[in-house]
């Protein structure tokens, strides 16, 4: 635009120094935008357009500056970019060792495999306060500790679970390490968050568990199993026999039953020789 202006008033200028005046050729540029009302000015639009004027017989030439950038809401998102979906809270923060359970068997395996690292479990609520406002200090101690696990259980997502696991109340937390199975289960507020370090530096030194990873406990197994909302099956340990290796130790401490021929016979005596003998004597049939 400041370009076909610019022109516009050198063409001007040029006819007020030779003097010639054209009554239908104005001296300024609304008069010449006015001699061409169809000329249209877009930003987006790049040529030349040439129109025919008295200037000595040849064409004018208006040249319209098409890099004008592009204003208002349609710059704002060439800036800005398409806005993203916001952030849930307990998504932030997270660190590689912590991350959300999907399902029962998702938990249950988890556990399973975990060996004899510390896993912590973190029930939460995205409506719950208490638990968003604990969360920062959570991802805080899970930096702290890389070795722990921390596996989240959304109750929103899992409240049948939850239920059956007998998680009332939030945020709620348990520990489990190796074969000792579930160290500790607590709730705790970020004005009780002590609570949570506490029980975090007691079970976090290294400890040699003997014998198989635990888990979950064989009553939560079952509860799981037989909650008709999860698609999780289990099937219960059989009883163990009495003597088997495990029980070695218990089945030699128990009383065991003598027979007959094992019992000690009572000393003989001329007096017991006469009883016993009177006693043959009155059985029937003889």
């Amino acid at each position: 635009m400041a370009e076909v202006l610019i022109k516009t008033n050198l063409v001007s200028s040029w006819h007020g120094h030779k003097q010639h005046h054209h009554g239908n050729f104005g001296s300024g540029a609304s008069c010449t935008l006015k001699r061409f009302p169809s000329l249209k000015l877009k930003s987006h639009v790049l040529g030349s357009s040439s129109f025919p004027t008295e200037f000595n017989g040849k064409n004018l030439v208006f040249r319209v500056n098409r890099g004008i950038p592009k204003t208002g809401k349609s710059l704002f998102r060439a800036q800005m970019g398409p806005i993203g979906k916001a952030q849930k809270w307990w998504e932030k923060g997270l660190q590689p060792n912590m991350r959300e359970v999907s399902s029962a068997q998702d938990l249950a395996d988890s556990l399973f495999n975990s060996g004899d690292k510390l896993v912590v479990l973190d029930f939460f609520s995205p409506g719950c306060g208490g638990c968003r406002a604990l969360h920062p200090k959570i991802c805080q101690l899970a930096e702290m500790n890389p070795d722990v696990q921390f596996l989240q259980i959304n109750y929103e997502e899992h409240k049948s679970m939850c239920y059956s696991l007998n998680v009332h109340v939030l945020p709620f937390f348990r520990f489990y390490r190796g074969a000792h199975g579930r160290l500790c289960s607590f709730s705790c507020t970020i004005a009780t968050i002590k609570k949570f370090k506490d029980a975090l530096a007691k079970h976090t030194p290294d400890r040699s568990s003997l014998g198989p990873t635990k888990g979950l406990e064989e009553k939560e197994l079952i509860a799981l199993s037989e909650n008709k909302d999860l698609s999780f099956t289990y099937t219960p340990k059989p009883d163990q026999p009495l003597c088997s290796p495990e029980n070695e130790e218990f089945a030699e401490a128990q009383p065991r039953p003598l027979s007959p021929e094992s019992l000690p016979l009572p000393p003989i005596t001329p007096d017991s020789f006469e009883v016993s003998k009177e006693k043959t004597l009155i059985i029937p049939g003889r």
